[in-house]
């Protein structure tokens, strides 16, 4: 659990984490070589950690150079059923079909697991590995069973444009004979990071950061190097964090260009932002007041695929705007259980009306006092985290793991800039 005493301002410097969403698809897609793989700004988080494990369980070699760095080499891969507890620990499971479908022709994957923020179908994944002719069958237990003698290309329209469903196509496609194209692809910076990390071991991908994706099926990759991009989502996080806390912060690695629609969603809180070359500064006492729109209508914060503001940001929108003067509603679209943590903002003193699932009025500005919480999933714990260093009192915050799994060594790190938070057991 966290220990965290609220009502202090903080200063300093913070370095941005490796791509949570990009080192996750780029450590499935390393069984896609028989050669090493070694890669950097690895963010060593829960999540991370697991899938790591779940490597490690079918003959994966994992060395670490250093905290961040590390080599992984997965030539004597076991085809065998991976270890359910493991895969229902995180969603990012299931990016293991198209690689291990593609080199081995076969693999039993129990139901991916993460956050409980709504129903995170999996349709799209079955959709494009079966359109290369995977065959899938779900049995009794829940235990999927992906088979293919060999994958082959096609020409895929995705349902929908989901980050992983996508990632799974690239990921089947790559060592496919032929001309794959998959339209109505995803296109956010971490689809970006996997394609050019696969580029780099002599994949062919065209479309990188389009919605139409291109890829001629090689015959094999190589190894290689790769560094994983900043994480632009913790990148949003820290510019809450700071606006909230009145804080002035300089985020290292921030990479701006990644943060246009984000910058100007927190500009309708009245948060202003400067991008220094790859770094990003967030002054201190800020006049936070809600922008209205033209006429003074309520303005409206929602989410959308990318380039719009990431649908992970939005928990972190909702807790800045308690601290902004004026109001706003929050649309969430894609989850229908994301913003039932409210609850413990109206507990804290937050002024928020829950419409209805996916809807959020927020009135501001609410002194914010202590109480006693707990995280429900990664993204909201950092929202209570933010809200907990904003408000008056020590605030204790319990299954604090959560967090762990998305944000590396966060209380080291928020303690370096000043922040008061202390981690216990319990």
């Amino acid at each position: 659990m966290f220990l965290v005493e609220g009502g202090h301002r903080l200063s300093g410097t913070i370095t941005a984490a490796g791509n949570k969403n990009a080192a996750l698809p780029i450590l499935a897609a390393t069984l896609l070589t028989d050669e090493p793989v070694t890669l950097h700004n690895l963010p060593r988080i829960g999540d991370v950690e697991t899938l790591l494990q779940l490597l490690g369980t079918i003959g994966a070699r994992i060395s670490e150079i250093d905290r961040n760095t590390v080599t992984i080499e997965t030539r004597d891969i076991r085809v065998s059923d991976l270890d359910p507890q493991l895969c229902q620990k995180i969603r990012a499971s299931i990016l293991l079909a198209g690689p291990l479908v593609s080199r081995h022709g076969a693999v039993r994957l129990a139901q991916p697991g993460g956050d409980s923020i709504g129903r995170r179908r999996i349709d799209t994944h079955f959709l494009a590995l079966r359109a290369l002719g995977a065959t899938i069958e779900i049995g009794a237990d829940g235990v999927i069973d992906f088979r293919a003698r060999q994958l082959r290309a096609a020409n895929i329209f995705l349902d929908e444009a989901s980050v992983t469903g996508t990632e799974n196509a690239i990921m089947g496609a790559v060592l496919a004979p032929g001309h794959t194209t998959i339209a109505n692809a995803a296109s956010e910076p971490h689809v970006q990071d996997l394609c050019n990390f696969l580029n780099g071991l002599g994949a062919q991908i065209g479309g990188v950061g389009t919605n139409i994706l291109t890829i001629d099926g090689v015959e094999r990759l190589h190894g290689g190097e790769f560094r994983i991009s900043a994480d632009h989502i913790e990148v949003g996080s820290y510019i809450g964090l700071a606006a909230a806390t009145g804080s002035e912060i300089l985020i290292r690695d921030a990479v701006p260009q990644h943060l246009q629609m984000t910058s100007l969603t927190f500009a309708r809180l009245g948060i202003r932002v400067e991008p220094r070359g790859d770094d990003l500064f967030v002054p201190g006492d800020q006049s936070m007041e809600v922008q209205d729109d033209l006429h003074g209508a309520i303005p409206k914060i929602d989410d959308g695929l990318w380039p719009a503001f990431p649908a992970d940001l939005t928990s972190i929108a909702v807790v800045t705007a308690t601290q902004a003067r004026g109001t706003v509603l929050i649309f969430e679209k894609m989850f229908e259980s994301r913003l039932f943590f409210v609850d413990k903002l109206i507990q804290m003193g937050a002024r928020i009306v829950l419409c209805d699932p996916h809807r959020v009025v927020v009135v501001g500005r609410s002194q914010l006092h202590a109480e006693t919480l707990s995280s429900p999933d990664i993204r909201a714990g950092m929202a209570l985290l933010i809200a907990a260093l904003a408000a008056r009192g020590t605030s204790t915050i319990h299954n604090v793991n959560q967090i762990d799994r998305g944000y590396e060594r966060l209380d080291e790190r928020l303690q370096a800039l000043g922040a008061r938070i202390e981690r216990r057991a319990g």
